[in-house]
């Protein structure tokens, strides 16, 4: 049974990091080339991410370098940035883009607050979902094999445990992306 809960510890942990790859995504007004990560370009008929074709580079703060090692990219990388919903708006020079970063308003700050706060709803349903799956496999894999109701209680304390645990580490990452985003 311990396995039973190792696996569902995993589909936990698992929603958690896809809370933090989505929040990577967010802009918080500085630069950060994970923003970059949900982008496919066209790249002779294979949709691939932009950091598989360019080299993506930070030389200031505010600004990301992207240089495409076939410089028949440029075009191409500069139409899946504008078509993606970043905000942004690249310049190229021919051979290298980039992608400077207004600074936010406090009326966009909000709106990425609440885009924060309902990715940890969102993934604070996925790891509830995770803890009803786990305990409906506890009740069922509990009367096959015999397993008395009080072992089967404790492995559903145990799924509680770590349902608190996910919880709480989706709601310090909430809080920790707001005040990114909040900061001036």
């Amino acid at each position: 049974m311990n396995e039973l809960i190792a696996k569902y510890d995993d589909k936990m942990e698992k929603s958690y990091e896809n809370l933090l790859r989505e929040f990577g995504a967010i802009r918080a007004g500085r630069a950060n080339p994970q923003v970059l990560d949900q982008i496919q370009v066209d790249y002779y008929g294979t949709p691939t991410p932009i950091q598989q074709v360019a080299n993506v580079s930070v030389p200031e703060p505010r600004m990301i370098l992207i240089q495409p090692w076939d410089p028949n990219m440029v075009p191409v990388i500069e139409k899946a940035i504008f078509a993606s919903d970043l905000g942004l708006n690249p310049t190229n020079d021919g051979k290298m883009i980039r992608l400077a970063f207004p600074e936010l308003t406090e009326e966009r700050r909000k709106e990425l607050a609440k885009e924060v706060k309902k990715k940890g709803e969102e993934a604070k349903v996925a790891v509830r979902n995770i803890r009803r799956d786990a305990n409906e496999s506890i009740k069922k894999q509990g009367k096959a094999d015999g397993v008395s109701e009080d072992q089967t209680l404790d492995l559903q304390d145990e799924v509680q445990e770590l349902t608190d645990k996910y919880m709480s580490m989706i709601d310090e990452a909430v809080a920790d992306k707001n005040d990114e985003i909040m900061t001036v």
